[in-house]
């Protein structure tokens, strides 16, 4: 048993019993290393704790006076069959019916899980709970939704909640599920069919840890790479991104999860300069100047994931043309009015704050009569369910709006299941366990075909048989790296062996026997080796953090490394191969003449032998550039690429 996958086990029994003492008790505690932004907004939200609990509290007297005279109070929640709920068989207009005014905007909030705790869920029952960075097994991520799914069903107004959280490369939080290559990288494989397969494998992960609701596909448009979020796009080219985007939204609805698109929309082509203030942001929740021809294209994106059958959407941080995405009526009007979406839109993280009211309840006014149904207010999600309710009271939120959202909000839940069957006892997945060898030999084939040959002089690759290869580099084994962000935490991983994770290295000597390959690790046998393999790369990141003003491989968002690594490299005065890892195509053009062969490796995930079987020629070079690859500044401002989109060698 490999030193990593101990590692796991005890920290998966570490977990379970931290869980254990407090699930259901208390709010949940961080997790180590939960990721910046929420961190951000935890310690923004300890300013306001105070004023919550006493709001709280007067709520909780509100809701037992409601309870008192409710028909559907806990008398009647009694008699509700064990796994089921008191809307069993009901419709849609049936259970909106029966809730209160307080009961309905309650479900149209949806607080992180470390600001909420079980006996507030019990009271107030909230649509939804937004996941954090917790790094648990799935049995551990079970038993820890249940527990609020419990509270939820057994509150006044029994409707179940759903869990949401960020899986966008995979189960990316939960302990040895399976890590794809990020999106980038499945815009450089270009495999629907593949990609439909990532979504049911996705989804029966997820669901083993019982979150049926997914924030992915993003569908971004990236244009321009010095945004941190590029590799969470499929690239450039607007039909790859709706052919793949739909595959996967297809493929884990089919499954039984709820996809949500993300972010409507404009979220990159936003411009360099313009990132949101008080981020520290280049770029990242910026403002995209977009014409009507432009525009209507990045809607043809929305009406394939729509016509797909997306149940959820999510709205983008950025502006249009100078108007946050938030408080733009007239285009998330469109969704509902003009093409067809008949599920539920959510804000993205406390994203009504950014609004241009000057005050929060403005804000959160404007974000629901602009038509946002769930709002994402990670801390404040309860007194923005007091803003809904007095709105409504005072006429400024039609109760015909609220009644719309909710409405919505149901029918997805009901197109779940989870009125029937809310604890999920009915649900079949494939697998018992994640991390099955089955699920990551698709991982594996999809690293094969996301790896893109940018040079290959004198046939340097494949790597021959029965020869020498001195791997090294910074990113040869380097889990977070390799991974990117949104794995095990948000920004990066704080664990620096990944349970489940193979690394490059690890992958190469895997790989490497079969083809009598002898692999040298140690710099004083390197003069030894007939190549070189060299391994360099990016850190991790997300978001914000990754807007880059330096986009140079050894720039500020090169591993700390990767300068000497190319120095010793060339010292050795062997054939290079160098292989990039990186969550967009970096600046190299100043180094390219030092290596033989170039590959660009993307983020590969969890698979790193994927990598080895390219290299060794157990598979053939089949990736192509998702986006036009630029030697510097003056060519992203001009447009004017160093290789094209679509640029890919073979052997």
């Amino acid at each position: 048993m490999k030193a990593r996958q101990i590692t796991g086990i005890l920290l998966s029994l570490t977990l379970t019993l931290g869980m254990l003492a407090g699930c259901g008790k208390a709010a949940p505690t961080a997790a180590p290393g939960a990721g910046q932004a929420e961190t951000a907004a935890q310690d923004a939200g300890q300013a306001k704790t105070a004023t919550q609990d006493a709001g709280a509290g007067a709520d909780q007297a509100e809701t037992a006076a409601q309870d008192a005279g409710s028909s559907t109070g806990q008398a009647e929640a009694a008699a509700v069959p064990e796994g089921s709920t008191r809307y069993a068989g009901q419709t849609v207009d049936e259970i909106l019916s029966s809730l209160t005014l307080d009961q309905k905007a309650a479900q149209m909030v949806q607080p992180a899980c470390y600001s909420v705790d079980i006996a507030a869920m019990k009271v107030n029952d909230y649509g939804s709970i937004l996941s954090r960075a917790d790094y648990f097994g799935s049995a551990q991520w079970r038993e820890y939704v249940e527990e609020f799914q419990k509270a939820a069903v057994e509150s006044a107004s029994g409707i179940p909640y759903l869990y949401g959280q960020d899986d966008v490369h995979g189960v990316n939080y939960c302990m040895n599920a399976v890590y794809f290559p990020h999106n980038i990288g499945m815009g450089a494989a270009n495999d629907e069919e593949l990609m439909y397969q990532v979504g049911q494998i996705t989804a029966d992960e997820a669901k083993l840890c019982h979150m049926l609701w997914n924030f992915s596909p993003c569908v971004a448009q990236s244009v321009d790479p010095r945004w941190g979020r590029t590799y969470e796009s499929y690239g450039a080219d607007l039909d790859i991104i709706k052919r793949l985007s739909t595959a996967y939204t297809k493929g884990q609805q089919d499954a039984g999860l709820a996809a949500c698109a993300k972010h409507f929309f404009g979220d990159g082509n936003i411009g360099y300069g313009t990132g949101e203030e008080g981020l520290g942001s280049i770029m990242d929740r910026g403002d995209a100047r977009l014409s009507d021809d432009e525009i209507k294209e990045l809607l043809t994106v929305y009406q394939a994931q729509i016509d797909a059958g997306v149940k959820t959407i999510m709205i983008s941080h950025s502006a249009l043309n100078g108007l946050k995405m938030h408080e733009n009526k007239e285009y998330i009007d469109k969704l509902k009015n003009e093409m067809g979406f008949e599920g539920f839109i959510i804000s993205d993280w406390d994203s009504v704050k950014n609004t241009s009211p000057k005050t929060y309840q403005e804000q959160v006014i404007t974000s629901v009569n602009a038509g946002i149904d769930m709002l994402m207010e990670v801390d404040t999600y309860e007194k923005a369910r007091q803003i809904i309710i007095q709105a409504v009271k005072d006429g400024a939120i039609p109760e015909e709006r609220v009644d719309d959202a909710v409405r919505r909000i149901l029918q997805v839940k009901k197109d779940l299941g989870l009125f029937e069957d809310p604890y999920l006892q009915k649900m079949e997945t494939k697998q018992s366990e994640t991390g099955s060898a089955e699920y990551r030999k698709v991982a594996e084939k999809l690293v094969e075909e996301s790896q893109v040959l940018i040079k290959n002089d004198n046939n340097t690759l494949p790597l021959k048989d029965g020869s020498s290869v001195y791997i090294m580099g910074p990113a040869m084994h380097n889990d977070s790296s390799q991974c990117g962000g949104w794995t095990v935490d948000w920004n990066q991983s704080y664990m620096e062996d990944i349970p489940g994770v193979t690394s490059i290295k690890e992958g190469f000597e895997q790989v490497a026997g079969k083809h009598n390959i002898t692999v040298i690790t140690n710099k004083s046998d390197a003069a030894n080796a007939d190549v070189v393999l060299l391994v360099i790369g990016e850190e991790a990141y997300a978001e914000w953090n990754g807007d880059a003003e330096n986009m140079d491989i050894c720039g500020e968002h090169g591993l700390k490394g990767n300068k000497k690594a190319i120095d010793d490299a060339k010292a050795l005065g062997k054939p290079i191969v160098c292989c990039i890892i990186a969550g967009r195509n970096v600046f190299i053009k100043k180094y390219i003449d030092q290596w033989d062969s170039v590959v660009m490796s993307y983020l590969p995930g969890s698979e790193g032998q994927g990598v080895a079987n390219v290299l060794c020629g157990d598979a053939q070079f089949t990736g192509k550039l998702p986006s036009p690859w630029y030697a510097d500044d003056v060519g992203i401002e001009s447009r004017t690429p160093w290789l094209e989109f679509g640029y890919g060698l073979t052997y």
